[in-house]
């Protein structure tokens, strides 16, 4: 039995989404569109019961990107070397070491957000050589 207040267990990314209010389910397919279109081959799978995007085949947890939903906010977590590349960017949005937090009530920074995915996966593919 769950604990009370705890996340439930998703199957799926859907059901991840399918599970968040109107509102924010729109915030998340929105964000997920963009981490598609800059990286079409990343694979969806869930850890820390959240969506994650694995950049590059048969990544590993420190080569996937993350969305979380919040009451007032999407939490994106790209990686703490991702966020230091574009702290200048990213300073209107509150921060963790690895994480921002886009509001539910302002537009997402699309442009942005590519260029992380982007940053990000090339980070890794260099890495990995």
């Amino acid at each position: 039995m769950a604990k009370k207040g705890a996340m439930p267990n998703f199957e799926t990314v859907d059901d991840y989404i399918a599970n968040q209010p109107l509102e924010t389910q729109k915030v998340l397919q929105e964000l997920r569109s963009i981490i598609q279109e800059a990286a079409p081959e990343a694979m969806e799978v869930l850890n820390y019961k959240v969506p994650c995007f694995t950049l590059v085949p048969g990544g590993k947890r420190d080569q996937q990107i993350m969305m979380a939903a919040y009451a007032k906010f999407i939490g994106f977590y790209p990686f703490p070397t991702t966020m230091a590349e574009f702290s200048d960017e990213l300073k209107d949005y509150k921060q963790g070491k690895g994480s921002v937090q886009f509001p539910l009530n302002k537009p997402l920074p699309k442009d942005l957000i590519s260029r992380m995915v982007k940053f990000r996966k090339k980070e890794i593919l260099k890495n990995s050589l």
